[in-house]
């Protein structure tokens, strides 16, 4: 048995169905179980993403978006200053989680963390995920693209009305993620 790993647990999620929460390795990596949920609004939805050849009703669900950051200081800055509500005095860890809106969990590895358990020992290259966050109406896309530009993130597109209804702004986080800002125009 496995000494360093605690067991999954389920939880109610915030649209009161039940999920897995995922198995955490106490020497500081986290290894994510599938929810198999039969209860939530996508259980039986054609393209809800259950694949081909699963039985309908165990599709995995959306449980953490992580990401790896070179600068966790910076990083966790970053998405605190977009309404994350990231721990504080955590900075110095390999990994650093957030619960988001939702109940979906926003997660930080250090990039030494993820080249101690990658088999090659490198993490992934610049531009590994990439975030949409919803703004408070078109004029909260430019206040929020202003303010982040502002503290010294590059603007990788200024705010513009996009052709699908959305005003629309890309910015960059501390390691050259793409994170777009958007909101539902008029």
């Amino acid at each position: 048995m496995d000494t360093n790993r605690t067991d999954s647990s389920t939880t109610d999620t915030a649209d009161g169905t039940a999920g897995t929460t995922g198995t955490t390795d106490t020497s500081g990596a986290t290894a994510e179980a599938c929810a198999t949920d039969t209860s939530g609004p996508a259980a039986n939805v054609a393209g809800s993403g259950g694949g081909e050849g699963r039985p309908s009703g165990t599709a995995p669900r959306l449980d953490m978006i992580g990401m790896v950051t070179g600068d966790m200081a910076a990083a966790l800055a970053f998405y605190r200053r977009l309404g994350l509500e990231a721990p504080e005095g955590v900075e110095g860890q390999d990994h650093v989680e957030a619960v988001g809106p939702g109940g979906i969990r926003v997660a930080w590895d250090s990039e030494e963390l993820i080249a101690s358990i990658t088999p090659d020992g490198e993490p992934a290259g610049e531009g590994r995920v990439g975030l949409a966050f919803l703004c408070d109406g078109p004029e909260g896309v430019d206040r929020t693209y202003a303010e982040l530009t502002a503290a010294g993130h590059p603007g990788e597109k200024e705010p513009w009305d996009a052709f699908w209804g959305q005003r629309y702004a890309l910015v960059r986080d501390p390691d050259g993620n793409t994170v777009s800002l958007f909101a539902p125009l008029g």
